[in-house]
């Protein structure tokens, strides 16, 4: 017996299902942008319609006195204004997908060149059909959606409007007797025949009303797609436009790349030179002493620090265009993992510390955050871009400064590791570029420092593979600051 109940009961609910699916057109919020943009259109189209005729016909009467070229320019430029803004409103209402009219314009092009290519454009003239046909496409779906509503109304009302007439012409006396069962009896007529027939004119009425939807929500889809159509490039002239685009990127990247290249040899060359010079020199000046006899055994030591300083000087720039040649190439091999940041932070503190007092008399502080989650990076190339940023805050900072190394939460996904110091400080128009390769923010200081100005490229290069991030702050005159961001797991 219940096996059977369910049985009917699921029949039934199938039977309700086409129904409510019918019905859903009513609740569906897209059937009222519809069909406002329907009303919408024949106020708008009127304009356009008038607008550009009233304009065209003007600019072509005084086109003989040379003043209609620059008023038929200008109503070409409104078309334009009106077919974006009607782009835009069918994205908006009518939820239609319509390409862009026009590639992107290439960089530096003037007014002139940007209007000839818009006069080339073919959406441009499909535009100006599109705003012209719309009026008499407006006058329709007004015609329509006005006149279906009416009756739609008049007809789902029509119990009302008949109770109305019969309560104005009868007045509501003794004789006026209404029975919610059987209907209204007037006198002993058979007044629930006329209740029926407007209650039937009712349920046409509701079932011309949802038709009326379904028929606006057709109409403005065609109407989208024609669209479509008229207001995007095609699918051909859009990848046209995308792969005219590429190649203009690639280009200009191959410029740049080829730019940097060329700029690379010639700062190569230019710090080469400095230690090749200075090893040739000494070497020359250990030989000389040896055929002249007169060697001194404190003047070779001096001599060999020099030559063994300045081939040091050498590995590390080699070692540094190394590492740039792997990230450009995308090679650098790095093992990221989970490690402690904490750690680095205190073996980059015990390595630098007593040399930063010993040789600058500059103080070398560390903070480490209690508890922190495990930083995902390489823990060797953490341990380099932190010796590179405490060695760079160590070089700046003047006697009796400070240099700080701290290592705090970001937030809950990511944290963070400063290096500030109380040194000079980065000037606002070098701060942009601190981060380029060979750039340096005071090129004597650096070279006397031994440094090529590529410590904080491989810096950010190292950081940015291993999912982080670096930035850098200063007050000139007062110090700097780099925070590298990690994230953590």
């Amino acid at each position: 017996m219940d096996y059977r109940y369910d049985e009917i009961q699921g029949r039934g609910v199938a039977r309700r299902q086409p129904i409510l699916a019918l019905l859903a057109v009513v609740a569906r919020r897209q059937t009222y942008f519809n069909l406002a943009y329907l009303v919408a259109a024949f106020p708008l189209g009127l304009f356009y319609f008038v607008f550009l005729v009233t304009c065209f016909s003007v600019g072509l009467g005084t086109a003989i006195i040379g003043v209609g070229f620059a008023l038929l320019a200008a109503t070409l430029l409104a078309a334009w204004g009106f077919a974006t803004f009607e782009r835009e409103l069918m994205m908006w209402w009518l939820n239609v997908r319509i390409a862009p009219m026009a590639a992107p314009a290439p960089p530096g092009v003037s007014l002139w060149n940007r209007f000839v290519l818009m006069l080339r454009n073919p959406v441009t003239w499909k535009g100006l059909a599109y705003v012209l046909v719309e009026f008499p496409f407006g006058v329709f779906s007004f015609a329509c959606v006005i006149s279906l509503l009416s009756l739609a109304v008049s007809l789902l009302l029509s119990p009302v409007m008949y109770l109305m007439a019969l309560a104005l012409n009868r007045g509501l006396s003794d004789q006026f007797q209404l029975r919610l069962v059987f209907g209204i009896t007037i006198s002993g007529l058979n007044v629930p025949l006329f209740i029926v027939a407007t209650l039937v004119l009712s349920m046409l009425g509701i079932i011309l009303l949802i038709g009326a939807l379904y028929a606006f929500n057709g109409l403005a889809f065609v109407w989208g797609q024609f669209a479509r159509v008229m207001l995007g490039m095609n699918d051909n002239a859009q990848r046209l436009a995308e792969a005219r685009a590429t190649a203009a990127r690639e280009r200009t990247r191959a410029e740049r790349a080829d730019q940097s290249r060329r700029e690379l040899i010639v700062n190569v060359s230019h710090e080469l030179r400095t230690p090749i010079a200075n090893i040739s020199g000494h070497v020359e000046s250990l030989l000389m002493s040896e055929d002249q006899g007169a060697s001194d055994e404190k003047n070779t030591r001096h001599y060999l620090e020099i030559v063994a300083r300045e081939a040091e000087r050498l590995s590390s720039l080699v070692d540094d265009l190394l590492a740039l040649a792997r990230a450009d190439a995308d090679e650098l091999k790095l093992d990221v993992r989970p490690i402690s940041a904490g750690e680095v932070v205190e073996e980059v503190y015990q390595s630098l510390a007593p040399l930063a007092m010993r040789d600058r008399q500059v103080k070398v502080t560390r903070s480490i955050a209690p508890e922190l989650p495990p930083a995902l990076a390489d823990r060797d190339r953490l341990a380099q871009v932190l010796l590179n940023l405490v060695r760079n805050a160590i070089i700046y900072t003047p006697s009796g400064g400070i240099v700080s190394i701290s290592v705090s939460r970001e937030d809950a996904s990511h944290l963070a590791i400063t290096v500030a110091d109380t040194g000079i400080g980065i000037p606002p128009d070098d701060l942009a570029r601190v981060f380029d390769r060979f750039y340096r923010t005071d090129a004597s200081r650096t070279r006397a420092s031994g440094g090529f100005g590529l410590g904080l490229a491989i810096a950010r290069d190292l950081v940015q593979a291993m999912g982080g991030s670096i930035s850098a702050a200063s007050t000139p005159g007062e110090g700097s600051q780099f925070r590298v961001v990690l994230r953590t797991i």
